[in-house]
């Protein structure tokens, strides 16, 4: 996860916003209180094989992911998983690819359109590109624990199973860990930023209560009564934590939910073929053909 730089916001920007966060932070606290009601009687046995269901949203890298997503996926040492690949309406060979894997567990669901979302710069598909097939994939989830990677990012074999044996040990409903990261050339271990730190934060207050590490999306494992937490299509307009998964794991954090960091790296997250940047630098690099890839269709 990255910040963006501020910038200037318009009085709908601000508007939408301050709905939203009054809306998030009024209801979603309620809501995992009666998620947990509901549920957590299930996690109290600790299941030796539970069902996970990891999704991945995708838009025209169908290579991509193949080659690292896919990969990493099938190659688990945890077997017991749904695999869902959720298109964000791929126009390329993604759902040819796929088709030609023979495994029972992999669910492949294309969107039927790709209209506009949101004003289509270089930094807002960066913010929000994902939001709208990352969302249509938590619907379809049937496990009783979720995971999510980007087609791009590429899991340790043991991921699942450290993960899970980890927020199952410490009964956490959310947990996450450090991730590899390459830049330049070179390869460095990204630890988690707290949660009341300044990555997260712009003013800097006195901590109060739990303060967790919260690690990249690409490690993101939680129990799936937690799936009522949707990306906001609307976090571009924000002053502060503008990215959606950003956004998201800081309202998780705010409603309450019990969240743990495992310190040992469990993915990579390398640059795309023919570049050597990540994240909003590597799309800021490549900006036209970022806009061009990610032009949205009528």
């Amino acid at each position: 996860m990255e910040q963006e730089e501020l910038r200037k916001r318009t009085f709908k920007d601000k508007l939408i916003s301050g709905f939203n966060h009054w809306r998030f932070s009024t209801m979603e606290p309620l809501q995992l209180k009666i998620a947990r009601y509901r549920r957590e009687k299930d996690y109290f046995k600790l299941v030796a094989a539970p069902l996970i269901s990891v999704y991945v949203p995708t838009y025209n890298r169908a290579e991509i992911l193949m080659e690292r997503a896919v990969k990493s996926v099938l190659n688990q040492s945890y077997r017991n998983f749904e695999f869902i690949i959720l298109g964000d309406h791929c126009t390329d060979k993604t759902e040819e690819l796929v088709s030609k894997i023979k495994d029972p567990r992999i669910k492949f669901y294309n969107l039927p359109k790709r209209g506009y979302r949101y004003p289509p710069t270089v930094e807002n598909h960066w913010l929000a590109g994902p939001v709208t097939a990352a969302n249509q994939a938590l619907k379809m989830i049937k496990g009783e624990w979720i995971a999510r990677l980007d087609d791009d990012d590429i899991w340790t074999s043991d991921h699942l199973e450290e993960l899970l044996r980890f927020a199952q040990n410490g009964n956490y409903e959310f947990v996450s860990a450090c991730y590899i990261i390459e830049k330049h050339g070179q390869r460095n271990v990204m630890d988690g930023s707290s949660a009341q730190g300044p990555y997260y934060n712009k003013a800097n207050k006195p901590i109060k209560g739990d303060n967790p590490k919260i690690g990249g999306s690409c490690t993101w494992f939680y129990r799936s009564y937690l799936k009522f937490f949707k990306y906001n299509i609307n976090c571009w307009r924000k002053s502060w934590n503008r990215v959606n998964d950003a956004e998201l794991s800081m309202r998780i954090f705010k409603a309450g939910t019990r969240m743990g960091f495992l310190e040992k790296p469990l993915a990579l997250y390398l640059p795309r073929p023919g570049e050597e940047a990540t994240g909003l630098e590597a799309y800021k690099i490549s900006a036209e053909e970022k806009l061009k890839h990610f032009e949205f269709k009528k």
